[in-house]
């Protein structure tokens, strides 16, 4: 999706960009600094590694109004995998327990959802990037630490349950800044009793904003080298 104007991203620009599996937010924008040489770049709400989508990155004079991104709703399509319990609630960490699911009938998964539905309270998994006494907790849990975390105010707007092909349940929600998707899928196993974690997830918009219309990062590559400078 290259546009078809020359993007002044000194001057202030916003970019939609659709982050890689396996790219940090960070990366992301590091990426996009080095390319484009830019001073100021940041981005406005973490997505893990393991997610795709869409990322709303600041250039340049727009890096003033990353606050205004932040507060905006966030979609999901996500893929939870039932029957099993990791300690970052997504499969970047080992399966460390594994539970039946006979029984897990698509009835249900749909009553569970429906429990996930409206404000709440939500403690932030100790694999994220929350921070706690000023460290992330990621960096805590890589040494085995386990911290006492508050509870954050959110509201998931609506969850709308794709299919349900036992193990594998996928669903779009809708919610609230602040809302970790696997901690929600992590509270979802629980109250099926079987256990679950998030095997797959892809931010489809921010706010007004939308993966459609993001570029890929091969895209802001070949921007880079149309305006006449090789990348760095």
């Amino acid at each position: 999706m290259v546009p078809n104007r020359e993007l002044r991203l000194e001057d202030g620009e916003v970019l939609l960009v659709d982050k890689p599996k396996g790219w940090t937010s960070f990366d992301v924008v590091n990426r996009i600094r080095h390319l484009f040489r830019l001073r100021k770049v940041g981005h406005a709400g973490t997505l893990d590694p393991m997610a795709t989508g869409l990322l709303i990155v600041c250039c340049g004079k727009k890096t003033k109004e990353i606050v205004a991104y932040v507060g905006m709703e966030k979609e999901y399509d996500a893929e939870m995998t039932l029957g099993g319990r990791t300690e970052s609630y997504d499969a970047e960490t080992p399966v460390i327990e594994t539970r039946p699911v006979d029984g897990i009938t698509a009835e249900r998964v749909t009553e569970v959802l429906k429990e996930f539905v409206g404000p709440q309270a939500q403690v932030p998994p100790m694999w994220s990037a929350a921070s706690v006494g000023g460290t992330r907790l990621y960096k805590l849990a890589r040494k085995g630490q386990v911290v006492e975390r508050r509870p954050r105010e959110i509201v998931v707007h609506s969850i709308t349950l794709s299919s349900v092909e036992v193990p594998v349940v996928r669903f779009t929600a809708v919610c609230s800044k602040g809302t970790y998707v696997r901690g929600l899928v992590n509270d979802m196993g629980e109250r099926l009793g079987c256990g679950a974690y998030l095997s797959a997830l892809v931010r489809t918009r921010i706010g007004p904003y939308r993966l459609a219309d993001a570029f890929t990062m091969t895209d802001l590559e070949a921007l880079r080298a149309a305006q006449g400078a090789s990348p760095a």
